[in-house]
């Protein structure tokens, strides 16, 4: 018996995951946020919950553009993506940076709220182990 799932169970399930991500990264950050705010400052909840926001709209625009290169022409989708690539770069450098000049102490705090990816990632990995265990036995 194989172990994987009919493919259109496995892309509907990867669409739902994909979908979820984004919404986790919120409330990750959310609760971060909480939690920064009697701790250290009002204004460094915001900072963390601004860093979760840009975490979740960076991750919704990656998955939109792959999906719209991957469709395409692949000579064409690889400079596109390319391309791509180098303006997300940019873009998270000059909001870095902004933030370090404007706000130098808070940048902790809206990269804990930009790094609440990697739980939300953990928390997908987790829950897709767990339903290939039961899906197995």
């Amino acid at each position: 018996m194989s172990d994987r799932l009919p493919l259109n169970d496995q892309s509907h399930l990867e669409e739902r995951i994909l979908r979820r991500i984004p919404l986790e990264i919120l409330a990750i950050s959310l609760v971060l946020a909480l939690g920064a705010v009697p701790i250290f400052s009002l204004r460094a909840g915001l900072f963390v919950l601004a860093g979760g926001a840009f975490s979740a709209l960076s991750f919704l625009w990656l998955k939109r553009a792959l999906s719209r290169f991957l469709s395409r022409e692949k000579r064409r989708a690889i400079r596109s993506g390319i391309a791509f690539y180098f303006l997300r770069l940019f873009l998270l450098i000059v909001t870095f940076s902004a933030i370090i000049l404007l706000f130098p102490r808070l940048i902790l705090a809206f990269v804990a709220g930009f790094s609440s990816v990697i739980p939300a990632f953990l928390i997908e990995a987790v829950r897709a182990l767990s339903q290939m265990r039961k899906w197995k036995s």
